[in-house]
């Protein structure tokens, strides 16, 4: 190979590479973002600011934990805020997501690590229309211990299909810092939640859905009441009395019925009204 030969073949390969470099933030930066399925109603909006501060407000969810609602005008879009407090959640914080929980329209907003658990639920659960995640004290030991918890009064007559565990160890291989922070491990959990309501995730949380926030919001209440209770009752004894499978199916379609009080009642509290 000649001097001006290996001169050409070093600038060619040099410039090769820049471009290589170079262009792949130009890729990235060119792919599409996921097209908006338009506004969504003003009133599923604000119920959605009012499910944040509603589930703050009753200690679900505190500086951490949120919660989603699927778009109504198109089921392959779902709607949840900006990361941030659920308590300081407005309109203005309100983000589309696509169901791979890719952000419609960031503008430079953070999202929440833990959205994958959202959209690989409305993937998997077309019956679902909102879902909430949190890290609820009461809850905690029944992920860890190996007690099942149960449906203990009729306000949580919900859970008597039972609730599953999660174990992120077994669904990642490994550790992990605990996160829900890919697809995968979404997609682990919806599996594990199945067609039930509740599923717990062991030293973490849980994640509750509904086929509306109302709805969503009402179990996620009485879920962590229902684990506070338990756990009295079994301190208390050994031979604490559950809902029987036929009196939570009869409870539970009774209470469905009157979920309006309580959540009127908490949204005006919630958002001043």
């Amino acid at each position: 190979m000649t001097a001006l030969t290996r001169r050409r073949f070093t600038a060619g390969g040099a410039l090769a590479l820049a471009g290589a470099v170079l262009g792949a933030p130009r890729r990235a930066s060119a792919q599409a973002a996921p097209a908006s399925a338009g506004p969504p109603d003003p009133a599923l909006v604000e119920d959605l600011v009012a499910a944040n501060r509603i589930l703050a407000d009753q200690n679900v969810l505190d500086g951490y934990g949120h919660v989603s609602a699927r778009h109504d005008r198109d089921a392959s879009r779902y709607l949840m805020s900006r990361s941030l407090a659920p308590a300081l959640v407005t309109a203005a914080d309100i983000m589309e997501y696509d169901l791979d929980s890719n952000p419609v329209d960031a503008r430079g907003r953070a999202t929440f690590i833990e959205r994958f658990i959202h959209g690989e639920i409305y993937k998997a659960r077309a019956d679902v229309r909102a879902v909430v995640h949190c890290h609820s004290p009461a809850i905690i030991p029944f992920g860890v211990t190996g007690v099942p918890l149960r449906p203990l009064y009729h306000m949580s007559a919900f859970i008597w299909e039972g609730v599953p565990l999660f174990d992120i160890r077994d669904a990642a291989g490994g550790m992990t810092d605990m996160l829900v922070r890919s697809p995968a491990l979404g997609r682990a959990l919806a599996q594990t939640l199945d067609r039930r309501t509740v599923a717990l995730m062991r030293g973490h949380g849980a994640v509750i859905v509904g086929p509306s926030l109302p709805v969503a919001v009402f179990r996620s209440v009485y879920l962590e009441t229902n684990a506070r209770l338990q756990a009295q009752a079994m301190a208390q004894s050994a031979n604490v009395r559950y809902l029987a499978e036929e009196e939570a199916r009869l409870a539970a379609a009774s209470v469905a019925g009157t979920l309006g009080r309580p959540w009127e009642l908490w949204k005006r509290k919630a958002l001043g009204k």
